[in-house]
């Protein structure tokens, strides 16, 4: 119990803190060069998550947490969000609009597939483009831009996958990251980006967490197309693909390589404190944290070294913290952490 008061003790004082926080100096944008080296210096070893291939998400309510977040009063010099996992940290950027996000996950795999979306991002022009890239499925005839998700999705259901657009989005995909931004990959990233862009090209829009395990009969399985179409308890639409301004926010933070993924594990001794470390240095704060439902795969041990590395981040004082099911201030998280020794 000693143990578990003081922590919640130091995350107040750093909250608190970090609310009064100097102005950011982050910068507007990386170089090449900078964004690689914090993704090697911020990195941990990575490790294998044997649930999943973990290509997407399975969080329905991904819409209605995202509707709880609220970016009025942000700077867009100030504020930098932490997350885990594949695309729903679009959604949740795009509705924050940080100066800065980093994605952390354990599997290097994890990385690899974000490369691959900025490389997405930075190839496509829209949203139409952009799933046609991701599906390697032809953009329908007629299909306009600012078309509605739904539309969107309807039209691409009856556009067949093609093999030869899928070699030239990874040719696209290599030119960007090995050519263009010339970051240092290995073979294994880029069997990684393949394989991938291939389950994205095998699936289609119906790709889900589960791919092709058995699951029970019951088992959640929201498609990648449900997970961007489904709407908020207010019928709002908020995925990063229902509008323009959302997919266009997360573009640009891309090109600017503000988007930075991260092999860590949430307990372990390095990550979570370097990337608090960096944050702290250049005078901002964290503003949000989704730790998805990764505290139900760490042990006690695991969850009370993950307590420790949340409570040592510069979080401002109304700092989110997101779960796969429901939105909490970082401060009530951090007492449940105190709560459960």
């Amino acid at each position: 119990m000693r143990l578990a008061r003081l922590i919640v003790v130091v995350a107040y004082l750093g909250l608190t803190t970090g609310a009064c926080a100097p102005r950011s100096n982050l910068p507007p944008s990386l170089s090449d060069q900078e964004f690689w080296r914090l993704f090697e210096s911020l990195s941990e070893e990575g490790r294998g998550f044997g649930l999943s291939d973990n290509f997407v998400s399975n969080e329905p309510r991904l819409a209605e947490n995202a509707r709880w977040l609220h970016p009025s009063g942000w700077l867009r010099s100030s504020g930098v969000y932490l997350g885990v996992g594949p695309e729903q940290n679009f959604t949740y950027i795009a509705r924050l609009r940080p100066r800065m996000a980093f994605v952390i996950d354990i599997r290097r795999q994890n990385a690899d597939l974000h490369l691959l979306y900025k490389a997405l991002f930075e190839i496509s022009e829209d949203r139409v483009t952009f799933v046609s890239h991701l599906f390697s499925r032809p953009v329908p005839p007629g299909l306009g831009a600012s078309a509605a998700i739904d539309e969107i999705f309807d039209r691409f259901e009856s556009s067949s996958p093609s093999a030869a657009l899928l070699a030239a989005t990874i040719g696209a995909v290599r030119e960007s990251l090995l050519t263009t931004h010339r970051f240092p990959l290995q073979q294994h990233d880029l069997d990684a980006i393949g394989r991938a862009l291939g389950a994205f090209y095998e699936a289609g829009p119906a790709i889900h967490f589960w791919g092709s395990q058995p699951v029970e009969k019951n088992t959640v399985k929201p498609s990648y197309r449900r997970l961007m179409t489904t709407a908020d308890l207010t019928a709002q639409q908020r995925s990063f693909l229902a509008d323009d301004a959302a997919f266009r926010l997360v573009r640009e933070m891309q090109r600017e390589n503000r988007i930075v993924p991260v092999v860590g594990d949430f307990a372990g001794p390095d990550a979570l404190r370097r990337i608090g470390d960096y944050v702290r240095q250049h005078d901002d704060v964290v503003r949000a944290f989704y730790g998805s439902n990764v505290a139900v795969y760490l042990t006690n041990q695991q969850v009370k070294a993950f307590c420790g590395n949340l409570a040592a981040l510069p979080a401002a004082r109304d700092a989110s913290f997101i779960e796969s099911d429901s939105v909490v201030t970082l401060v009530s998280k951090l007492q449940a952490c105190g709560g459960a020794r």
